[in-house]
């Protein structure tokens, strides 16, 4: 069988001119990180210490250790007909030598390379030119391209947001920052098996096509007289292909380099999405044999699962509805980015806590963005695991890319490579071929300074469809996002196909996302900064202010600053000086934000059939649209996409001039109960009350009509709609009635002015302490209305973590936060952590 030997330990690191001596690299890994574990640069995530860094991307590299003499004859475990050198990935423009021999080069960051060193041994090198360098010789050769930031990110095979982006750093990177490897072999291997899963009925059909590299060896001639020229006769030896899936076996003889197996399994259970169904896996084992000899094996997990996309034309436009095993989706969806500017540093358990994160908030679908990387078979096994749906593009983001050589070939051979490695998951379920670049070509004036020279559109409509199309059939393709559809409609238009909301962060008040129903939103969001202690941790020593120093600098976006203060007058009270009141105000300000959309698109569906929050996390402690910040702290949009995403939501809409409560229902079953309407005064008097039947079909939305006399009159009353009040609770009485805790069904409030002109009145409530089952139970008790309570846990302790965020207690009513890594309870300190709405 053919058997690995990995190569990570004993990489050095130095600079060509030598000059610090060799250091200590870990492989995988890459320079900055090698620089700071030697202490030779600072963290460039604090302060503003990554404009000290910016040299590091500048310059050329060297990766080298001793290639082990056991290659070839002398491998281990026994004689080797062939060694192969094989790096899982090099960023990104790289020489790589064996004593001084080049044994080839490479420029692309998202593929794999194999050299052959059989026999061979020596000083290997890993040489890496500045991605700079290359970027810019490529620019100089094809000409300029329009992009929406200056560096030269389209010029190269690379992680785009490695040269900065309007959430992250401008950190440049160079490494070996995947696994590298000898494998030794002999007659064959494996070289790519291309798994095509679907089901008919109950039987899931498996056909695994399977491409083989054979050695070429002296091989006896019949007449026993060796060839007059001495050439290598090539051994043709019969092969043959078994597989085992479910308890199902089947074998295919391999025809030359190339064989297909096909399995029939029956009575297989169904992949679904998280809240769908459940997530079985199966084992696809893969050997390739010589006889009863073994070679060389494969081993995935798969799972049986139909995927189609629907774009069908109808009257509201050209729709856009993922369907999994025959049932449409309204996507709960989040775009991802690289959790880390150095990726090398992932771990499965980093990808599953992430991942964890945004199944346990009610996402089901997961955008992996195109500025950054095909991710690690981690993130798509813990995505497997956890039933979220995978949309991944292909790495092309904001910048006309050119599509001559040297970069064709490279595309080409990176989509199909990826396409390959990626197919045996079931959680991948479209194939998306670039974030917003036909949107640019029409919206952001690149058509004439283009002038004709090519800027990707044969990539997205041309090349890339054909690689989906010869490689994985099984899955949908589509052209960009956002993307009408064709160029009959623009790329951008909300009643075709995939749609960006941007229009409101940059220019517009957020209740402007109730201006139209988008097909799909595949991008929209509002930023805040990140929890608290991670920016003390982030900006040590700085005394914080919107527009310090520390704080500047860790705000990529353009005129963000005054974008999140625009966004706050048109609600709030100025918090003038007040750094804690604009923080919390800010955070608030996103969950409201993004909340006002997704009710709004929810009670819209089967016409909407998707929201996809720009972003989930982030790369770097930064204030951004992020729902978890770059040390892992959920901010308060996280905790509201659990009610938002929940399977049943409650939002009080509009609809002909008139209220109605929408009961968005996405549970499998039909929601009937009782809705407890209650029109209410900001001093917490019941004003009129109604109880109407509720019913909502599964998988679809109920519109109630709220009577004319319960709507809000003016800025002193607002609207609560309550389903599945616990029974005897009043949440109109008095506190001095008795406290009751906060129902457990779902909620809806209505105020019909901005807060800034709500004459609130000012909030009492009491603070009390219980032990949880796990942690500690913060216990807040409302004399008055409190609105938008957060509790700030990591500013009782950095490790802190609440399990809610913002939450709105009428008076009487109670609810119990729950808190973990919390040494010291305090309840004076829970007080002082405790944030709300104030009056003017």
């Amino acid at each position: 069988m053919l058997r690995p030997t990995p190569l990570t330990e004993g990489w050095t690191l130095r600079h060509p001119d030598g000059a610090g001596g060799a250091l200590p690299a870990g492989v995988p890994g890459c320079v900055h990180t090698d620089l700071l574990a030697a202490g030779l640069i600072p963290d460039p995530f604090l302060g503003r210490n990554e404009a000290e860094v910016e040299w590091v991307g500048r310059r050329e590299w060297t990766y080298e250790r001793d290639l082990p003499a056991a290659t070839g004859q002398a491998a281990p475990a026994g004689p080797a007909e062939r060694t192969d050198l094989v790096f899982d990935g090099l960023d990104t423009v790289a020489e790589v030598l064996l004593d001084g021999r080049v044994l080839g080069r490479v420029r692309n960051m998202h593929r794999s390379h194999r050299f052959d060193v059989t026999g061979l041994s020596g000083r290997l090198a890993v040489r890496f030119a500045s991605a700079y360098t290359e970027a810019e010789a490529v620019r100089e050769t094809l000409g300029e391209r329009p992009g929406a930031y200056p560096e030269p990110y389209q010029y190269i095979r690379k992680m785009a947001c490695s040269f900065g982006w309007d959430w992250g750093p401008t950190l440049v990177t160079a490494g070996i920052w995947r696994p590298v490897r000898l494998e030794h072999w002999s007659t064959a291997r494996i070289a790519r098996v291309r798994p095509l899963v679907t089901v008919e009925g109950r039987t899931g059909l498996v056909e695994l096509s399977v491409d083989v590299e054979r050695t070429r060896v002296e091989a006896p001639p019949a007449d026993g007289v060796p060839p007059a020229d001495g050439v290598p006769l090539t051994d043709e030896a019969r092969l043959t292909v078994e597989a085992r899936v479910g308890g199902v076996t089947a074998r295919a003889e391999v025809d030359g380099t190339r064989g297909t197996v096909r399995l029939r399994v029956p009575d297989v259970e169904l992949w679904w999405p998280r809240g769908y169904g459940g997530q079985p896996l199966y084992d696809v084992e893969l050997t390739l044999l010589r006889g009863t000899a073994g070679l060389d094996g494969w081993r995935r997990r798969i799972g049986f699962r139909t995927v189609a996309l629907d774009t069908s034309a109808d009257a509201r436009g050209t729709g856009f509805t993922l369907v999994v095993n025959g049932e449409r989706l309204f996507a709960r969806g989040v775009n991802w980015i690289p959790d880390d500017v150095f990726p090398s540093r992932m771990t499965p358990g980093r990808y599953r806590r992430r991942l964890g994160q945004a199944a346990d908030a009610g996402v089901d679908l997961v955008r992996v963005w195109g500025g950054g990387i095909y991710e690690s078979e981690d993130f798509y096994d813990a995505c497997d695991a956890l039933g979220l749906l995978v949309w991944q593009d292909f790495p092309f983001a904001c910048a006309a890319y050119p599509e001559e050589q040297p970069l064709r070939g490279e595309v080409a051979a990176e989509a199909r490579e990826n396409v390959v490695r990626l197919m045996p998951h079931p959680s991948l379920v479209l194939w998306n071929g670039n974030n917003e670049n036909l949107w640019g070509f029409r919206d952001w004036d690149w058509e004439r300074p283009l002038a004709g020279e090519s800027w990707g559109e044969g990539y997205y409509l041309g090349l890339l469809p054909r690689v989906v199309a010869e490689t994985d059939p099984t899955r949908p393709y589509t052209a960009g996002s956002p993307w009408s559809g064709s160029w009959l409609h623009h790329p951008n238009d909300p009643a075709h196909g995939t749609h960006h909301s941007w229009e409101v962060w940059n220019r517009a008040d957020y209740a402007e996302y109730r201006a139209d129903v988008p097909r799909f939103v595949a991008e929209f969001g509002w930023q805040a900064p990140p929890a608290h202690a991670t920016l003390r941790r982030a900006l040590p020593g700085e005394e914080l202010a919107p527009d310090s120093p520390g704080m500047l600098h860790h705000q990529k976006a353009e005129d963000g600053n005054g974008k999140l203060a625009r966004g706050l007058e048109r609600h709030f009270p100025s918090p003038g000086g007040d750094f804690d009141r604009w923080h919390y105000l800010t955070q608030l300000n996103q969950a409201r934000a993004v909340a006002a959309g997704i009710e709004h698109w929810r009670s819209h569906w089967p016409v909407c059939a998707g929201t996809v929050v720009w972003q989930l996390n982030d790369c770097w402690p930064v204030t951004s649209w992020s729902a978890i910040d770059g040390d892992g702290r959920e901010k308060p949009l996280y905790h509201e996409l659990r009610r938002l995403y929940a399977d049943r939501l409650l939002t009080v809409q509009e609809r002909d001039g008139r209220l109605v409560v929408a009961a968005v229902n996405q549970a499998a079953g039909e929601w009937t109960g009782t809705l407890t309407l209650r029109r209410m005064s900001v001093e917490g008097a019941v004003l009129g009350r109604a109880e109407v039947p509720l019913s909502a079909g599964r998988r679809s939305v109920a519109l109630i009509g709220v009577p004319a006399e319960l709507a809000p009159a003016g800025p002193k009353e607002f609207l609560v709609a309550d389903a599945g009040v616990r029974a005897g609770a009043d949440p109109g009485a008095s506190a001095d009635a008795g406290a009751s805790d906060l129902g457990p069904g779902p909620r809806a409030l209505r105020f019909t002015a901005p807060d800034r002109d709500i004459p609130y009145v000012t909030p009492e409530f009491d603070v009390a302490l219980a032990p949880g089952g796990v942690g500690v139970g913060v216990t807040v008790t409302a004399r008055t209305l409190v609105r938008d309570l957060l509790l700030q846990a990591d500013r009782l302790d950095p490790a802190a973590r609440a399990d809610r965020g913002l939450v709105t207690l009428l008076p009487g009513e109670r609810v119990t936060i729950g808190v973990r890594g919390w040494e010291t309870p305090d309840a004076h300190a829970a007080r002082r952590a405790l944030y709300c709405v104030e009056p003017r």
